[in-house]
């Protein structure tokens, strides 16, 4: 939060300024305000450039946002995606949490990044994006069909469901619906069971099945319709950003809130977490157009330090690792931007900031001199209180004097 010129402000609409200051107002964050309000911002955008240079030359990117609670990851978070968004990426943001989104259940990590799957300039979904481009491509006088649109890596499910996806359901007569060899025959109920597989639900395979003979998908039975563990659903994300890419866009940025959480379970499950994790920062084969990003408190990095690396597990006369390797030593290099604290005058520009917003977006002229020097005893007030309620104490300011000159 910050430091930019408030010029800025012309790019935007009243309704979008007031949206954002009603966000923070609320503790929340607003692309708009994250936009205008965000400090260090030239550091930030080098970190993030980097990234964006490192995949444009086909390497793997990432970058890790480290800093103290309340200090401003989520927010940096929400600045690079709109970023990404604005300079043609896909987007995904996701908060990891360990009863909800448990990142060594990769399944439901992969579940949340398409439920919250994002598009530059358009608020259309996947299924319609993937439908539209795939008829495109497979139009008359091209001789693609829609599977050769598709990256190999990709698992054989999710590669079906694609293909039936975007192929039509084979029409049958009503005379041809009654008989026995059609009584699997339910039309209404394949694009829910496409869509719901590809988002990474749990379908009945022999439901599947039916969809995808019907859609006319030839190879589905060429091997197993079902995922298991994580490797399936890693792939799959690979596979995704490569196909965004042939789709038109740069990649697929992928954001992940509260990464710290993955220090926070059992040591059997962190195992398992880290083992992805080290796919994502250090990964074997060649991954391309992915970019994904992960903000962690110092807690974090503090606990894979602490591992006790040569633990066993016992399994009848066997010793097992827990652990594949000493992950501190293997991610000593990782790409890290560390958030630094607002200096006292970084505060009063990023005030000065705030009510030019303020004032813009309610339509009046704040008596500057006043709401200075109220603003500043407020944030005087709130000395080590996170950086969200500080701004929601300053907006409360500005309310409170907004009142008094309407009334």
């Amino acid at each position: 939060m910050g430091t930019r010129n408030f010029q800025r402000l012309d790019g935007e609409t009243d309704f979008h300024l007031r949206r954002a200051v009603e966000r923070l107002r609320e503790g929340l964050f607003d692309p708009v305000a994250v936009r205008l309000l965000t400090a260090h911002e030239e550091r930030l955008n080098q970190a993030v450039d980097g990234g964006f240079q490192t995949l444009e030359r086909g390497k793997v990117p990432h970058l890790c946002i480290c800093g103290a609670y309340g200090q401003g990851k989520s927010h940096s978070l929400t600045y690079i995606q709109d970023r990404a968004l604005r300079e043609n990426f896909v987007t995904s943001m996701i908060n990891l949490d360990p009863r909800e989104v448990p990142f060594h259940d990769f399944r439901q990590v992969y579940r949340a990044l398409m439920a919250n799957l994002r598009f530059p300039g358009t608020g259309a979904s996947l299924i319609a994006q993937w439908r539209t481009w795939a008829e495109e491509q497979t139009g008359e006088g091209v001789e693609k069909g829609v599977v050769d649109l598709l990256p190999e890596e990709m698992p054989h499910l999710f590669r079906s469901v694609l293909v039936g996806i975007a192929q039509r359901t084979v029409l049958l007569s009503r005379r041809q619906r009654k008989t026995k060899k059609h009584a699997s025959y339910r039309p209404r109920e394949f694009p829910y069971l496409l869509s719901r597989a590809l988002a990474g639900d749990v379908a009945p395979v022999f439901r599947m099945r039916h969809a995808l003979k019907y859609r006319q998908v030839d190879f589905y039975m060429q091997a197993s319709l079902t995922c298991r563990g994580a490797e399936p659903y890693l792939q799959m994300v690979r596979g995704l950003a490569r196909l965004f890419r042939k789709m038109g866009y740069r990649g697929w940025v992928l954001l992940f809130d509260e990464g710290e959480s993955i220090s926070q379970v059992r040591i059997t499950a962190r195992s398992r977490s880290y083992q992805v994790l080290d796919r994502m920062f250090v990964p074997e084969a060649t991954v391309r157009y992915l970019y994904p990003i992960f903000a962690f408190t110092d807690d974090f990095f503090q606990k894979v330090e602490e591992e006790e690396y040569d633990r066993v597990k016992v399994r009848g006369d066997l010793e097992m690792p827990y652990f594949e390797k000493d992950y501190a030593d293997a991610w000593n290099g990782l790409a890290r931007y560390r958030l630094q604290d607002l200096s006292g005058r970084e505060w009063d520009e990023l005030a000065e900031k705030l009510m030019h917003l303020h004032g813009r977006a309610y339509q009046w002229r704040p008596p500057a001199d006043r709401v200075r020097r109220e603003m500043a005893e407020r944030l005087a007030e709130m000395q080590g209180q996170e950086t969200r309620y500080k701004l929601k104490a300053l907006v409360d300011q500005l309310d409170l004097v907004h009142q008094e000159q309407v009334l």
